[in-house]
């Protein structure tokens, strides 16, 4: 089970990148993030009052709750997109990999949970295998404000993300099951971002293109329904510091996605990371401690 919602977060989130860019610039990212969120919550509702699996939940709980909202269906988009806006969507995605150290800071940090050493090892290699795939876009950030703008708020935008793994442990820690969480946790994100967005005098206009329908419904179903759901199921059984390296293998579908439709061109580096990419899966999920080969 483990291994089909590894599989299916990195492909569900490894065409993400490629439809939000298919939204940029035609209604404020804000907008978007909402609407996203609004359709998946509204989907979930559905489906669970069909399944009569929606069940009731403790108000102590909404608390979490609402700042799993905050933290991982509005905040940290926000972020990510209004990143995207001042530089490349390629860097962005190499800037996210970090989540994988920002998860394992956060379990020391807040959870006092050391991290194993070949988690650390596997996600070292997996940032740079990514750096090294991405590494033509990589050398276009000759710095400048916009572009310290933007690696500040991709920054920015992945630890709030990793802070929204945490989140989520707790908010299920009540015996409380991950749908009825995660429906509830995107409903408040969606308020959050209807309120920021009025806050900030945006018009909710729905641009009638065929285009932007479809990204949002891909962004909406596999990207959050079933990504959300593959990746806080991966936490919730293997640990937020190893469900995280997915955010270095998604890139990876991301750049096989660009070179089809982008015309992204390998060079011998991209294959060296391609293949460091991996060796960090399996020193990561191997059973093997670096410690016991050590000896």
């Amino acid at each position: 089970m483990t291994v089909f919602l590894f599989i299916a977060l990195v492909l569900a989130w490894g065409f993400t990148w490629f439809a939000i860019k298919l939204q940029l610039g035609l209604v404020p990212p804000e907008i978007s993030i909402c609407y996203r969120f609004a359709l998946a919550a509204s989907l979930l509702w559905i489906g669970l009052a069909l399944a009569r699996r929606l069940r009731p939940v403790p108000w102590r709980a909404h608390g979490w709750i609402a700042l799993l909202g905050v933290t991982l269906f509005s905040l940290n988009f926000i972020l990510i997109y209004s990143a995207t806006q001042n530089i490349a969507s390629g860097i962005v995605s190499v800037l996210f990999t970090f989540a994988t150290v920002f998860n394992v800071f956060n379990q020391w940090l807040f959870m006092r949970r050391t991290p194993q050493p070949k988690v650390l090892a596997g996600a070292a290699m997996g940032i740079l295998g990514i750096a090294l795939l991405f590494g033509h876009e990589m050398q276009y950030l000759h710095g400048g404000g916009r572009q310290a703008l933007g690696v500040g708020l991709a920054i920015a935008g992945t630890y709030v993300f990793s802070l929204g793994n945490l989140v989520s442990m707790r908010a299920t820690r009540d015996g409380i099951d991950l749908p009825n969480v995660m429906v509830r946790g995107m409903t408040w994100g969606a308020l959050f971002l209807a309120l920021f967005a009025l806050a900030r005098g945006a018009h909710f206009v729905l641009p009638p293109t065929p285009v932007y329908v479809l990204s949002l419904l891909y962004l909406a179903i596999p990207g959050s329904i079933l990504g959300f759901f593959s990746y806080l199921s991966l936490v919730a059984r293997i640990g937020a510091d190893r469900a995280a390296y997915a955010t270095v293998l998604f890139p990876v579908v991301a750049l096989a996605v660009s070179t089809v439709l982008e015309g992204y061109v390998w060079t011998p580096w991209a294959f060296a990371g391609l293949a460091l990419i991996l060796c960090g899966n399996v020193v990561i999920f191997s059973r093997w401690s670096l410690v016991r080969l050590a000896r």
